[in-house]
């Protein structure tokens, strides 16, 4: 993915989240001249990994797969550093689609911020990490629990969420027709770098082509533009 990409989307992004009247802390319009000054006091930000995340999953069209995030709080396994829950927002244009994945350890509330309708479809994992295409899944909306069978689409209504637990693959899109998506996701600690269980071999971060100057870096590229970065 180009930079120039990948600044766009940002750029849309902000502007999404704002039209909605959500906000974000201030280390979200830093430009990376502002991280590197300020690298020693974001060390907590920059170590969990908070901040911007655009990535297409390896997939060579973000229009048709791909999202952009951005990490709110975190914090690393064992208490290291960071608080022991996570936060983060997930945008979606229509037509994008999250891919089929699941997680071994976290364990997500995945919310309708904003925008139009939230499809999660759902299946159980099997012994071996695939997907169980034939049994049935426990799912939780808001607490609600209820069994419906695999592949199922369930659609989330703004202000409505999911539980997802480790071991249930879900795959995330807009309803066709009901516009772009701004997600939330508050769950325990988030670790993107091992943590996620994709159906169909996937890249969680992506190379990226550097058609224009860095503006503002990705979450996991702090180590290789930030000084002292551990």
């Amino acid at each position: 993915m180009k930079r120039s990409e990948i600044e766009n989307a940002i750029a849309w992004a902000k502007k999404k989240i704002a039209g909605q009247g959500l906000f974000l802390p201030c280390f979200a319009f830093w430009t990376l001249q502002e991280w590197q000054e300020r690298a020693a006091e974001a060390e907590t930000v920059i170590r969990t990994m908070r901040g911007w995340d655009v990535t297409t999953f390896g997939h060579d069209r973000f229009d048709e797969m791909g999202a952009v995030l951005f990490t709110i709080r975190n914090g690393l396994p064992g208490g290291e550093a960071g608080c022991p829950y996570a936060e983060k927002l997930i945008l979606m244009r229509e037509g994008q689609i999250l891919p089929n994945h699941f997680h071994k350890v976290k364990t997500e509330d995945v919310i309708n911020r904003g925008g139009g309708i939230l499809v999660i479809q759902v299946w159980n994992s099997l012994p071996d990490g695939t997907v169980d295409r034939t049994g049935d899944v426990r799912i939780l909306t808001d607490g609600l629990e209820r069994t419906v069978p695999a592949g199922t689409e369930v659609e989330i209504t703004h202000g409505n969420s999911m539980t997802i637990y480790p071991g249930l693959y879900h795959l995330f899109r807009s309803k066709d027709g009901s516009g772009d998506l701004i997600v939330g996701e508050v769950s325990s600690i988030n670790d993107d770098r091992t943590d996620n269980y994709f159906e169909v071999d996937r890249s969680r971060f992506i190379p990226v082509e550097e058609d224009i100057e860095i503006t503002v870096p990705l979450c996991n590229e702090y180590a290789k533009l930030l000084p002292d970065c551990r």
